[in-house]
């Protein structure tokens, strides 16, 4: 959660928070389908998860955006 007096209102923070993870996220997958070459069910797995948090990152910056769009804040 966002401290108080912060500019950035909680729901700010969280949207910001998860779009960071899913980002920070996609950053190791290719390594662990390196580690999965040979294993088509563990490499179709991870795939999914890395396009998943692609799309989570993506939809953060969507909602930060509107969320954002009269100043920071969640009203």
């Amino acid at each position: 959660m966002a401290d108080h007096g912060s500019p950035a209102s909680d729901l700010v923070y969280d949207l910001v928070t998860i779009q960071y993870h899913a980002l920070k996220g996609s950053h190791v997958y290719d390594r662990y389908l390196e580690d999965a070459k040979g294993n088509d069910d563990v490499a179709q797995f991870i795939q999914q998860v890395k396009e998943e948090d692609a799309y989570r990152a993506l939809r953060a910056h969507e909602l930060l955006g509107a969320v954002t769009k009269h100043g920071l804040g969640g009203g």
